[in-house]
């Protein structure tokens, strides 16, 4: 990876996490305006903030998770199919007097 493309990922990086942020500051900014201006209705209120929660979270939710997909991806792609970590071989069953029978095969039908 050259030098160029290291910087952009950190660029992308760097400006998603902001954007992520910004749009975060604004819904906070949006349910404090809406609180201030309703002057204590309380269901509404419930409302507003639940409804800013669950927006921040998500927000920031799918920015953690498109973010730790893109770099597995990518990384993915930097190590190549030959580098890649075969899985583990898969024990063979115990041989001996206590290990379990194993079933005989049916017999053909006519």
């Amino acid at each position: 990876m050259s030098g160029t493309e290291i910087e952009l990922e950190k660029d992308k990086a760097k400006y998603g996490l902001l954007a992520v942020m910004a749009s975060n500051v604004a819904i906070v900014a949006v349910a404090v305006v809406g609180v201030y201006r309703l002057k204590g209705d309380t269901s509404v209120i419930v409302g507003i903030l639940t409804a800013a929660f669950t927006a921040v979270s998500g927000m920031t939710t799918a920015y953690i998770g498109i973010k730790a997909v893109s770099n597995t991806a990518r990384s993915m792609t930097l190590v190549g199919p030959a580098q890649q970590q075969s899985p583990a071989p898969v024990p063979a069953a115990p041989a001996g007097p206590d290990a379990a029978p194993v079933p005989a095969a049916p017999a053909p039908t006519s």
